[in-house]
């Protein structure tokens, strides 16, 4: 079964000019501890060898200022390549209610933003944005998170305008999804039609350029593959974490076999009410997220954004070659996605499976190359002569 609504939108996608910092590292100096002792030279050897000292200044001069040019070059080269780097996204996803009786999850797919918000708000190209919402005590919180997806995170939680990127607009971005976050766990508390006892995890990516921003309350993941290797983006809030531990122990609860005060999986998420103390006061449970950012280059390949469904049976490493595979075979994020929830069933998870796959690279990137065509052999027959002259032949050559 699949559920979740979508949102998607394709358009071809330009670019948005992002700083990008590259740091060159110096090189290991190794110090020379132990000085071997030899005999001197003979002074007339000494004159042959001894070169004048504006001589040797002059080339040490000289090298360093090759060295210099060098790295100047190199540098740039560096830069030139990751500036010229434009994400070409596109996505897939798919959900499935695994062996539970309901379905609680709920997830948003954008990848047009701002075609999808119009004149509300000036995005540049690419701009895309993501979400999975895991729900618990019902599929009311998760649901009703999704539907007013857009009203939290972009028209009530205070946008920037995108038009220009920097530093400081990057800190004004962050400071949005925040307030979205806690919008959202407020408009819980408000809603009547939603129950006190129903909540739900949110994890968001949102990507400006070449900027990638993750948003985390709970126990969803993101993982970045780079050059097949797993990034994690994200850190799941469980109460068995030291940290996460550490500070809901502080505010009075407690935790039983894993559980936050026996009842919940997990230490941050939107709604819960009947668990939360009253507002403004500093509760056990949060909706405040955690956040990550990175900066894309062509060695990023793709996201997966994933319910802890997918997470209780698989590592981060195992799911980003299952996705790998699969987009090097058929290049469908969307597939790609179905095999990530299709190999979670087989390991037996026992929750409710929402992914969401996200490419950077365009499709050509997947495309395995043609394998070189063998050269066929023609078989001849030699008669009887011919082999007796050819036998000759070698024998005469021996």
């Amino acid at each position: 079964m699949v559920a979740g609504a979508e949102i998607v939108c394709h358009q071809g996608i330009s670019v948005l000019d992002v700083q990008y910092r590259c740091i060159a590292k110096g090189s290991n100096l190794q110090k020379i501890d132990d000085i071997v002792d030899v005999s001197p030279p003979s002074p007339s050897l000494i004159e042959e060898i001894r070169a004048p000292a504006d001589s040797v200044l002059t080339d040490i001069s000289l090298s360093d200022a090759d060295a210099r040019i060098l790295d100047d070059i190199s540098d740039a080269a560096i830069e030139s390549a990751i500036l010229q780097f434009v994400p070409s996204i596109r996505s897939g996803s798919f959900s499935d209610i695994g062996p539970r009786r309901f379905m609680e999850d709920e997830h948003i797919r954008i990848d047009d933003l701002s075609t999808q918000l119009g004149s509300l708000i000036r995005c540049p190209k690419p701009s895309a944005f993501y979400g999975v919402f895991d729900g618990h005590g019902g599929p009311d919180a998760a649901a009703y998170v999704r539907k007013n997806a857009i009203r939290f995170f972009f028209e009530n939680a205070d946008f920037p305008d995108l038009s220009e990127a920097g530093d400081v607009l990057l800190g004004e971005v962050e400071n949005s999804m925040r307030k979205a976050f806690l919008l959202a766990d407020l408009a819980l508390a408000d809603d009547s039609t939603v129950s006190s006892s129903s909540g739900t995890t949110a994890l968001t990516a949102l990507i400006v350029g070449r900027l990638l921003l993750v948003a985390n309350a709970g126990d969803c993941r993101a993982v970045l593959c780079r050059k097949g290797e797993a990034i994690e983006m994200s850190q799941d809030h469980k109460p068995i974490y030291p940290t996460e531990r550490r500070r809901v122990e502080e505010l009075g609860a407690f935790v039983d076999d894993g559980y936050l005060n026996g009842v919940l999986s997990v230490s941050r998420a939107l709604g819960d009410w009947d668990m939360k103390f009253p507002r403004g006061s500093p509760s056990p449970l949060i909706g405040d997220p955690e956040f990550q950012q990175v900066e894309l280059t062509e060695d990023d390949e793709f996201l997966i954004i994933g319910c802890d469904g997918i997470w209780d049976v698989m590592s981060s490493q195992h799911a980003v070659s299952v996705v790998r595979r699969g987009l090097c075979r058929h290049d469908d994020p969307e597939q790609s996605a179905r095999d990530l929830v299709m190999e979670a069933l087989r390991l037996n998870t026992f929750d409710n499976l929402t992914v969401i796959v996200v490419c950077f690279s365009s499709p050509e990137y997947y495309m395995e190359p043609s394998p070189p065509r063998e050269r066929k052999l023609k078989c001849c027959s030699l008669s009887a002569e011919a082999l007796c002259r050819l036998k000759n032949l070698l024998d005469g050559n021996v």
